[in-house]
């Protein structure tokens, strides 16, 4: 057997540490299901191994990034955001199902479907600021993770970014789908931490859930950037390609390797792509949720309105949430930048070797998708040199909202045309009530878009 290299040692370490604890927590569940608790506990492991891709899709959005602007919305405004995450949780869920529905019937990723039906034009421009969000994004979730590090141990702020970006990259690089899929799945659960962190800052929760279902909005400049911030960190694009790309490699990953066994799907197994894709973004919109309640119950409640980071978010609500709160919302911010990172980069990556005609994933090994996995090194390389370009982490933000208020309307009409095509979904085309749903959402983006391309100009 030949010897195993620096780099497989390097990542097969933490890897090999974190499948033994995933194969000892599924060995528990499986003991215990012989006693008292057996049908509960049945069924809730029988959910727990239905979810999958829309876990984690739903998941990668809470990013860092997406923390900082949360925050911003509860600390700047107190709870009148809290609708929002009721209000987008369906537009949110009906359109990555739609996207989900996409990736099973036709068995191709999304750039796919686009370059085989609307040209390589319309997708290369897509792709490209596609790419230069994502890759802004990155680059300010790599640096946010490093300082929600520091916030729990002081290590010097290079080696921090330098080594986050190695550990996620090799990670990537060198895991096997099935198992990297596994380790992403788990890692969804680092979002509890954002609801216990909110239990603790105590809200008043009259006061919460009058403005949960009582929408106050006062509309001017600044709530109106917010929203639009809010709005396209919630709905953006990478989660399209990433959805659709994922369904794909689960029916690879089951041996479908060409394009006609992964054709066509059935009811079973889109009822079962439902109850995922719904779950993920469910959990999604209440760890928003959480979030905006949090600081508005304290940052909000005691004039700290300036926030900008997830990091400085949680430095502000240590003292009046406590130490169990601020070390909760820091290790939030870590994992789900162990999470998010990957899939930004992922989805670029599918993207692009999508729109050069290569079908590429992380089912390939490295020397057979070097389109893939040169976009993933690229994107993560250059998110990296961000964080020593002196850029703001909130001006990359901006640049990477206006990116994606620029891609994400074209995508979305791509997306409805696609998915109402009965050439192309055959009976499995989408219905009356999600298209309805998705055209309206394509108009909401549209203005959204162009909100933040006016909030810079």
């Amino acid at each position: 057997m030949a010897k195993k290299s620096i780099i497989e040692k390097t990542i097969e370490a933490p890897a090999q540490v974190l499948e033994r604890s995933v194969e000892s927590g599924g060995k528990l569940a499986r003991n215990i299901s012989h006693g008292s608790y057996n049908k509960p506990l049945k069924k809730a492991r029988d959910y727990w191994y239905l979810l999958g891709p829309g876990l984690t899709t739903g998941a990668s959005d809470d990013d860092p990034s997406g923390i900082a602007t949360y925050s911003q919305a509860g600390a700047q405004t107190g709870f009148s955001f809290l609708w929002t995450a009721v209000f987008t949780f369906p537009l949110m869920a009906v359109i990555q199902e739609i996207c989900a529905r996409i990736g099973l019937v036709t068995g191709r990723g999304l750039a796919s479907n686009i370059r085989q039906h609307f040209g390589k034009r319309a997708l290369y421009i897509s792709t490209v600021f596609l790419f230069a969000a994502n890759t802004f994004n990155v680059g300010a979730d790599i640096g946010a993770m490093a300082n929600a590090v520091q916030l729990v141990i002081k290590l010097n702020t290079t080696l921090l970014v330098i080594g986050t970006t190695l550990f996620i990259l090799l990670l990537q690089v060198f895991t096997p789908y099935v198992r990297y899929a596994k380790y992403l799945k788990w890692l969804a659960l680092v979002l509890l931490a954002y609801i216990l962190s909110s239990i603790m800052a105590h809200p008043h929760w009259t006061t919460v859930i009058h403005s949960t279902f009582v929408p106050r909005f006062v509309i001017n400049k600044s709530n109106i950037i917010l929203l639009c911030a809010v709005l396209g960190t919630t709905i953006t694009p990478y989660l399209f390609f990433w959805q659709t790309s994922q369904e794909v490699e689960e029916k690879i990953s089951q041996g479908k390797m060409t394009l006609a066994s992964r054709h066509g799907s059935d009811k079973t197994e889109l009822k079962k792509m439902r109850i995922d894709v719904w779950s993920g973004m469910f959990l999604s919109n209440v760890v928003m949720f959480f979030i905006i309640a949090a600081c508005a119950s304290v940052l909000f409640t005691h004039g700290i309105t300036d926030i900008n980071t997830a990091a400085q978010a949680a430095k502000a609500l240590r003292p009046f949430a406590g130490s169990a709160s601020y070390y909760l919302f820091a290790i939030g911010i870590v994992g789900m930048g162990l999470l998010a990172i990957p899939v930004l980069a992922g989805s670029s990556a599918y993207a692009i070797s999508e729109s050069l005609g290569k079908r590429q994933g992380l089912n390939s090994k490295l020397k057979e998708g070097y389109a893939f996995y040169g976009a993933i090194i690229i994107s993560m390389l250059v998110g990296l040199g961000i964080n020593f370009l002196g850029i703001n982490p909130i001006k990359a933000l901006i640049y990477s909202a206006v990116a994606n208020g620029i891609v994400a309307p074209i995508i979305l009409v791509q997306i409805m045309l696609l998915a109402r095509d009965k050439k192309v979904m055959g009976e499995w085309k989408v219905g009356l009530l999600s298209g309805s749903i998705g055209w309206v959402l394509v108009v909401l983006m549209v203005v959204s878009g162009l909100s933040a391309i006016y909030s810079i100009a």
